[in-house]
């Protein structure tokens, strides 16, 4: 519990640090330096304020707002989106002014350099949120692609997996999303599904309806489920059974032998990592979903956040597949995922061993993609080594 406690207060100490100091930096550049006359600077000025106030509404109490927590949700975490491409843009114009030596201007032209600058941000980070906006809200695409790995049996060749990650069935993202993912997935009918992890922000008192549709989810050895980080969030333990009764294996911390005979491989899942703040005996533990395992035999393993590849391709794991970085979702913020983990979408190689990183099937946060559409990901796998 004190761990939980200490990590509400970081994120409530970052959340409003980044928050408003954001939106202080926006409106001294936008509103107050281009000296816009009166009504239009209080005007641009109280936008920022209200924007500022949803978004912190939304975060704080917005389970206390009944039929209107949706509502509340849709325009904050737009708001959020388009924030962030204005902080971007206007970052990005400063680095240009300062290159090109603005600030030996005189005061006159200062002042007409503030009003052009904020007229550009203003444009170019509203025409990048309607593209945002209709890559965020379009139907996730399927992304084939195919994985040689120096172990897998021949007899096993062509298997297909089919991954669906970071869902985030919530706030904005409801069954009929939750209907039309079950109905791409089915229609690829895949050899096994992974979910690897995120399916949810929320509760299951308050979400999970909303998933029901995913139970029509069918693969002819199974669909299998690992934590993410938001799981935790919203309760692991307790999303672990409902996904039980979507006719789904959860695994955590464990391996399921896939097949048999000569056509047969190890799948591995892992807790996300994060789990451990939430308290003792929580979260990964990659030794023990891997321990006694026949080595003889490859093995697939399953891990929300991509950086479990670090030790997976030490001790021998064939395949990891993964989630959690959204490919960035809005670009340039995967420069930023990058600063954390060095895989952030698509297919990696460290030895013999391979990691697939996908940007996700749902969205977090704003509805928005920009940059890194969403996908629903067939992966098949062929018995060989990469030519």
């Amino acid at each position: 519990m004190k761990r939980r406690t200490l990590a509400g207060l970081v994120f409530l100490v970052v959340i409003l640090s980044v928050g408003v100091g954001g939106h202080a930096y926006l409106i001294q550049r936008l509103a107050l330096e281009p000296g816009w006359p009166e009504p239009l600077r209080s005007a641009l000025v109280a936008t920022f304020g209200i924007g500022l106030s949803a978004v912190l509404t939304q975060i704080f109490v917005r389970r206390r707002l009944g039929i209107l927590s949706s509502a509340l949700s849709w325009v904050a975490y737009v708001w959020l989106g388009f924030t962030f491409l204005l902080l971007t843009t206007t970052f990005a114009t400063d680095a240009g002014l300062w290159i090109l030596g603005a600030a030996s201007a005189s005061p006159q032209e200062v002042l007409l350099l503030a009003r052009a600058r904020a007229v550009l941000v203003a444009g170019v980070a509203s025409a990048a949120a309607v593209v945002a906006l209709r890559q965020g809200l379009a139907a996730p695409g399927v992304r084939r692609i195919a994985i040689p790995l120096a172990r897998w049996p021949q007899a096993l060749d062509g298997f297909r997996i089919v991954q669906i990650s970071d869902l985030h069935i919530g706030p904005l993202l409801d069954r009929r999303f939750a209907a039309e993912v079950a109905a791409r997935v089915n229609a690829l009918a895949p050899d096994l599904v992974a979910v690897t992890g995120d399916l949810v922000d929320g509760s299951v008192a308050r979400v999970g309806a909303e998933v029901e549709p995913l139970a029509a989810i069918r693969a002819r050895h199974g669909v299998y489920f690992i934590t993410g980080n938001h799981d935790f969030y919203s309760g692991a333990d307790a999303w672990a059974d409902r996904v039980r009764e979507l006719g789904w294996r959860a695994l955590r911390n464990e391996r399921v032998a896939i097949g048999d005979g000569d056509a047969r491989f190890d799948l591995a899942g892992v807790d996300d990592h994060n789990g451990a703040l939430l308290g003792p005996g929580q979260g990964e533990d990659l030794a023990r979903a891997l321990d006694g395992r026949e080595t003889a035999l490859p093995v697939v393993l399953l891990a929300h956040d991509p950086s479990t590849f670090r030790k997976a391709s030490q001790k021998g794991v064939d395949l990891q597949l993964s989630g959690h970085t959204h490919g960035g979702q809005i670009w340039p913020f995967r420069y930023l995922v990058r600063a954390a983990v060095p895989w952030i979408a698509g297919l990696y190689r460290v030895g013999a061993s391979a990691v697939y990183v996908s940007r996700g099937t749902g969205f977090w946060g704003p509805p928005m993609r920009l940059g890194a559409p969403s996908e629903i990901t067939e992966l098949t796998l062929r018995a060989g080594a990469e030519a």
